[in-house]
């Protein structure tokens, strides 16, 4: 496939490229910070028509800098470029805050939830309620386990729905590289199209 992934210079992103090429996929990327392509979901202008797929890679800033709205803002931007480009298929990097820890209960919303990644976490789950209501694109918002970080490529994961997966310990983790295996996994078989799915150990 054709796969263009927006913020392939971060830590995710990155991984996600790599795998994808790993695939033989054809993937271009797109970072704020000039990597392959310089821009951002709100530069239509990347959204050429002929890609089979787009990633967005992207988180809001952890010091609030750009929260919800203007988060959503940007991809309200980038649906209606996908939209005029004529790309169905979207794959969303999503955050746990917004994941279940008890019916009704959001991990954002637990008194123990850090502060430094709040505001971070309250535009992650806007996000998702706005893709939520996008249905005439094929998205999937995938989330992350509570911790994220470089690590082993394994391949061996659990795939859940909207409930934090945490392992025996209690910890909810997974490495970037085997959450960059099951976003590749997902733009493969497209098995959970308009959905959201969580990945962890």
């Amino acid at each position: 496939m054709k796969i263009l992934v927006f913020g392939a210079t971060g830590m995710v992103g990155q991984r996600i490229a790599a795998e994808l090429r790993d695939r033989g996929h054809e993937v271009t990327g797109v970072s704020r910070s000039g990597g392959p392509v310089k821009g951002d979901v709100r530069d239509t202008a990347v959204l050429a028509p002929g890609h089979d797929a787009v990633v967005s890679a992207i988180a809001p800033p952890r010091d609030g800098t750009e929260p919800e709205p203007p988060f959503t803002e940007a991809n309200k931007a980038l649906v209606d470029g996908l939209r005029a480009a004529g790309v169905r298929r979207l794959i969303v990097v999503g955050g746990a805050g917004s994941l279940q820890v008890a019916p009704g209960q959001d991990l954002v919303d637990t008194p123990d939830f850090p502060e430094l990644y709040k505001k971070e976490a309250l535009a992650g789950r806007a996000l998702l309620r706005f893709y939520r209501e996008v249905d005439d694109l094929d998205w999937t918002f995938v989330s992350p386990a509570a911790e994220i970080a470089p690590g082993e490529r394994t391949g061996v994961f659990r795939v859940g729905g909207d409930t934090l997966l945490s392992d025996e310990q209690g910890r909810s983790f997974i490495s970037a590289e085997d959450y960059a295996v099951a976003i590749a996994d997902e733009l493969e078989k497209n098995a959970n199209v308009r959905k959201r799915i969580c990945v962890a150990y």
